[in-house]
């Protein structure tokens, strides 16, 4: 149902709308750490806890049967009347959404709660058409879990994971004073991932984030695009003098990029450890952060659960989950991200291979019947299969993610099988076509999708090697007689200038030569050492 774009006057700020604290008190985890003494800041603990608010991948909204919009709809578009909360509509619980949030919290090892309820938290946006967010604060979905960073050696607590549903969109304009609402997004599937405060450093939020990311691409649960505001995180900091009581702590909301979420810490950090060193206390409240001065700034005294007014939701029955069903969901779970890791590293593969190939298109996609379909990894081992993976692993990220990049395509739509691509590694490995016509082979298929074998396809397009040591004189031959200039320069000892000759050669055999048996019998016509 399209409805008209709302204006609205501006107010005096534009306030986000307000969550809740991390934790369940005021007492700091106390994790084990190495010594802090000579970190960043001397003489300071920092203590970091994370609520990461991710977009579930979810054909339809969490409570109602409208499509999730995407990033070119249209606004206002995506809504039905729940969504925009028209009188004497109701809830209706996706059940998709449930699973993804199952998923997610088996695979951070989380207690999955047998019975849990949903409560309504109360605060007035414009961008919030009932007035109250639909969340699980009491009886979430999952409690307990922790999260392994392998570069920090840290393992971080995870409190709680509770469905809830998310906002509406508020686009500013600042020349006209107008704020423009967007209800695409409102209803749309979340699941809130509360962090302990176990965290010391920014490197290590930053460490958390990515992590947290490959986790949910790996069980299909969210795509974690940051930029794209699938995934964003409030970050809470505070800090206090090594030995003493932890200090006051403030949120900083919204960050949608790790880099920004860094630097938004690191600059938080600075602001209170300079207003405790010069005598002053810091106050606890919410900060935006900006990404032009790189500083944060307040936004709101921090409210507490009372200032919600926290209530059950009368119009949603609770979730009940039976073991066997949890069973179930576990069973079909798919390899995890560090399965895959390890997976991938025993086939030879270097780190940063390993991260793109995990990184391409969120690892896995979800259809829209909720099973999963992995792509890059899965497309790589297949076409590993009895052949040098290093080999195989260049061809697909230098070579095909960069044509399907220029062509601006998600990997997903990547017209080449596994048979092709493993046809047309082979092909080059054997010799049967030069590296460059392999390359130009590749972009033809891309190109022209169809299921031509690439020997059946270079065969007609004449890029199949056929040089002898006759057929490639008579080529060099033609080549000096051609260019008698660039010749005679090589006889006289500037011996890079083969290169050129060497360039009209492989032009003249349309690439199918071989660049080495070229330059070599180049050398021998020229009487070059």
């Amino acid at each position: 149902m399209a409805m008209a774009l709302r204006r609205l006057r501006s107010p005096t700020s534009s306030l986000r709308t307000p969550h809740r604290l991390y934790g369940t008190g005021t007492t700091h985890a106390n994790t084990v750490r190495r010594s802090e003494q000579g970190g960043p800041w001397p003489g300071w603990q920092v203590v970091i806890g994370i609520e990461t608010h991710a977009q579930l991948k979810s054909r339809e909204k969490l409570f109602s049967q409208t499509w999730t919009p995407d990033l070119n709809s249209v606004p206002n578009s995506r809504v039905a009347p729940y969504d925009a909360a028209f009188p004497g509509t109701l809830p209706r619980l996706n059940s998709s959404c449930v699973n993804l949030a199952i998923r997610t919290a088996i695979a951070l090892q989380s207690d999955i709660q047998q019975r849990s309820t949903f409560d309504r938290k109360h605060y007035f946006y414009s961008d919030l058409p009932a007035g109250y967010q639909i969340t699980q604060r009491y009886n979430p979905i999952a409690r307990g879990g922790r999260l392994f960073l392998p570069q920090s050696n840290l393992s971080v607590r995870i409190e709680q994971i509770q469905l809830e549903q998310d906002t509406g969109k508020t686009i500013s304009e600042p020349r006209r004073r107008n704020l423009s609402i967007d209800l695409n997004r409102a209803g749309m599937g979340l699941i809130e991932i509360v962090s302990k405060p176990d965290m010391r450093s920014s490197e290590e939020a930053g460490e958390y984030v990515r992590t947290l990311q490959a986790v949910l691409r790996s069980v299909a649960a969210s795509d974690g695009n940051m930029e794209q505001g699938s995934l964003r995180c409030d970050v809470n900091v505070s800090v206090n003098r090594q030995g003493q009581a932890p200090g006051t702590r403030c949120e900083i909301k919204n960050l949608n990029s790790i880099r920004f979420m860094v630097a938004a810490i690191g600059s938080e950090v600075h602001r209170q450890i300079d207003m405790l060193d010069s005598g002053g206390f810091v106050s606890h409240e919410t900060r935006g952060f900006n990404e032009d001065t790189g500083e944060t700034f307040p936004l709101r005294s921090k409210e507490e659960a009372p200032d919600y007014r926290y209530m059950p939701d009368p119009n949603l029955p609770p979730i009940l989950l039976t073991a066997d069903f949890i069973a179930s969901v576990r069973n079909e779970m798919p390899a995890l991200a560090d399965e895959i890791r390890e997976r991938l590293t025993l086939h030879g593969l270097t780190q940063q291979d390993t991260d793109v190939l995990m990184a391409v298109d969120s690892g896995n996609e979800v259809d829209f019947d909720g099973r999963l379909n992995h792509v890059a990894v899965t497309y790589f081992e297949e076409v590993s299969k009895g052949r040098n993976p290093k080999t195989v692993v260049n061809w697909i990220i230098h070579e095909l993610l960069g044509q399907l990049a220029l062509r601006k395509k998600p990997f997903r739509e990547n017209p080449i099988s596994v048979e092709q691509m493993s046809g047309l590694i082979d092909m080059v490995q054997s010799g049967m076509v030069t590296g460059s016509s392999g390359k130009l082979l590749l972009r033809q298929m891309l190109d022209h999708p169809s299921s031509e074998a690439p020997s059946r396809l270079a065969g007609r397009l004449g890029l199949l090697a056929n040089w002898g040591d006759e057929f490639l004189e008579r080529l060099c031959s033609q080549a000096i007689t051609d260019m008698p200039e660039e010749a005679d320069a090589v006889r006289r000892g500037a011996p890079n200038v083969i290169n050129k000759l060497l360039g009209r050669v492989m032009r003249s055999s349309k690439g199918t030569a071989d660049p080495q048996s070229i330059r070599r019998t180049l050398q021998k016509l020229l009487s070059m050492p």
